[in-house]
């Protein structure tokens, strides 16, 4: 037997309730693989910020004396 009812036989209501939980599922897939592939990205520049601005203010404390 399968896990829902046979489509011919359900309402509407749980007809459009059944494509609602899919698609939604679908969208939380594709952002969760679109954010596992961006994070990389984002730690490396957040690095490369911090290391910026902290060579920078080093410097700037060094030329400033």
């Amino acid at each position: 037997m399968s896990l829902i009812p046979r489509w011919k036989y359900m309402t509407e209501n749980s007809k459009a309730m059944i494509k609602r939980v899919v698609l939604s599922v679908l969208a939380l897939l594709l952002s969760i693989w679109v954010i596992r592939a961006l994070l990389p990205w984002a730690i490396f520049a957040l690095l490369g910020y911090w290391a910026f601005t902290w060579l920078t203010k080093s410097n700037w404390n060094k030329w400033s004396d």
